[in-house]
């Protein structure tokens, strides 16, 4: 691991307490970068960040629903008030609120996954965009989820909503590419997180169901993703934008 490959960047984090954001931070933050956290869980996101301070990282927490516009502006604005400029973030907030089949689905459940998993997602982009122009440049990495690729049954929103994440990201990697910001995402199959251990791993027979549907036998670390998440968000990756790789064991080559 190069603890210099993020020495002087910052970089904003959302869904930052858990699984793939809390890997994700601390990976950034060993090899350098003064990370922002954005979660709900306060105290959680306290506590992660004095951890990292602890460790001789840098970390800075913003208490953040990534659903509500002006949170999401006073993220990335104490960013830049507390570091003086934003290099890259992480849009990885995301869940699934609604289940079961379509005819099934309220507009409950409909406006929640698409919020939280392609509105907050938007707003993001909308914010981190001019922070990161007015630094010089940077990058950004979205969390699409394999469901950003291929359909399931069961999940219609939140396929739609990270279907949603995919074309954003393209559009917005567009948009930037000559203003020196590479935009991209990621397909990540399951992945070994609090998240999928008390819903679909929650039973002997739901892990072996999902650890089927990945051709090589297993679902990922969180270790893992944040590995290629930091490669991503490198200067390693200066050619790459506008792209949505997959790191999913295989599940979408099938």
């Amino acid at each position: 691991m190069d603890t210099t490959r993020f020495q002087s960047k910052v970089v904003v984090v959302t869904g930052a307490t858990s699984g793939i954001g809390e890997a994700v931070c601390q990976r950034l933050a060993a090899e350098g970068a003064a990370v922002v956290l954005g979660a709900r869980s306060k105290d959680v996101g306290e506590q992660l960040a004095a951890d990292i301070r602890a460790s001789g990282g840098r970390a800075l927490f913003v208490p953040t629903d990534v659903t509500v516009e002006s949170d999401v502006a006073a993220l990335v604005r104490a960013a830049v008030d507390e570091y003086g400029r934003l290099d890259g973030a992480f849009n990885n907030a995301g869940a699934v609120n609604a289940f079961g089949p379509v005819q099934d689905i309220d507009d409950t459940g409909w406006r929640a996954d698409v919020e939280l998993n392609l509105s907050s997602v938007f707003y993001g982009l909308k914010y981190e965009v001019p922070a990161i122009i007015a630094t010089g440049g940077g990058a950004i990495l979205n969390n699409a989820s394999n469901l950003g690729v291929v359909g399931m049954g069961g999940v219609s929103p939140y396929v739609a909503a990270k279907h949603g994440v995919v074309g954003l990201t393209k559009a917005v990697a567009l948009e930037t590419a000559k203003q020196g910001i590479r935009v991209n995402a990621i397909a990540a199959g399951a992945v070994n997180t609090p998240a999928f251990r008390t819903t679909m791993g929650a039973t002997p027979e739901g892990v072996a169901q999902i650890v089927g549907l990945h051709p090589m036998g297993r679902v990922s670390g969180p270790e893992e993703i944040a590995a290629f998440a930091a490669f991503l968000l490198s200067e390693e990756a200066s050619f790459i934008t506008g792209a949505n790789l997959s790191i999913d064991g295989g599940f979408t080559a099938q």
